[in-house]
């Protein structure tokens, strides 16, 4: 019946989580919204996992919502997960606190820009075509486009794609700050592991609390995120991977954390 799911793949500390619905363009169906939440909720769960990198099988990205198979089920609350899931695109509910890189190419499309949107790092193919349709479909983004897409480009650079619904290319999706890659066709995957295992290098406890001290500051301002920071700051130095980490510096050799 070409349902949505995503594959699963561990590669040491990462995390790799595939869209698998290229019947489909991978076009999001309730069932491969529900299996990416499990996905990630997954990895975040497991403390051997130091990063997650999200890409697609086939050669797109995402088609964006199947509003055929979803429009009916939306006001249920089909973005609406369990307590306990995370939420993939961060507009509510459970939220990730591990890294998460996202590759993309082909087509990327409404619910796939507002995923990279909510990543940490985004590859992006050089032949990758971007688009925020809704307001075509008679509906408004509602994956964090509204938010993100203006924090990341500004007001006056993000409406014009978010008010026309038309789409736009690489080297524009690189001018308006949504990527931070762009990559030969094909390599973005390649390129997308070799930054998560650069990323596996650093301290796990570390990571997470850069990431909660950025998103304080993000969503609740710079004043409120100086004031938290110690908050972050005193368990880092209790830890043994700050000791670790002072011992690799001394004897010249790369750290060797464990999360603790």
């Amino acid at each position: 019946m070409g349902l949505g799911k995503v594959s699963r793949e561990i590669m040491d500390h990462i995390m790799l989580i595939g869209l698998d619905r290229v019947a489909k363009r991978n076009a999001f169906d309730s069932h491969m919204i529900e299996d990416l939440s499990l996905a990630l909720t997954e990895y975040e769960n497991n403390p051997k996992l130091r990063c997650a990198v999200i890409f697609a099988h086939g050669d797109h990205f995402t088609a964006g919502l199947g509003l055929v198979e979803l429009q009916p089920k939306i006001p249920q609350g089909i973005f609406s997960f369990e307590e306990d899931q995370i939420n993939p695109w961060g507009v509510g509910g459970r939220h990730r606190t591990k890294p998460v890189v996202v590759a993309v190419q082909g087509i990327c499309y409404t619910a796939g820009v507002e995923l990279m949107l909510n990543a940490d790092v985004v590859v992006a193919s050089e032949d990758t075509i971007f688009g925020q349709l809704e307001v075509l479909r008679g509906i408004m983004p509602f994956g964090g486009a509204t938010v993100r897409f203006v924090q990341a480009a500004g007001w006056q650079k993000a409406m014009p794609y978010l008010l026309t619904g038309k789409t736009f290319d690489t080297q524009k999706a690189n001018e308006l700050n949504l990527l931070s890659e762009i990559v030969a066709k094909g390599n973005q995957l390649n390129r997308a592991i070799e930054i998560a295992q650069e990323i596996c290098i650093a301290a796990p406890l570390a990571l997470q609390a850069l990431l909660a001290s950025a998103t304080d500051a993000v969503t609740q301002g710079e004043v409120f995120a100086f004031q938290n920071m110690e908050s972050y700051l005193k368990p880092l130095f209790a830890s043994q991977d700050a000791q670790e980490g002072v011992c690799a510096m001394l004897e010249r050799r790369l750290p060797q954390f464990k999360g603790e």
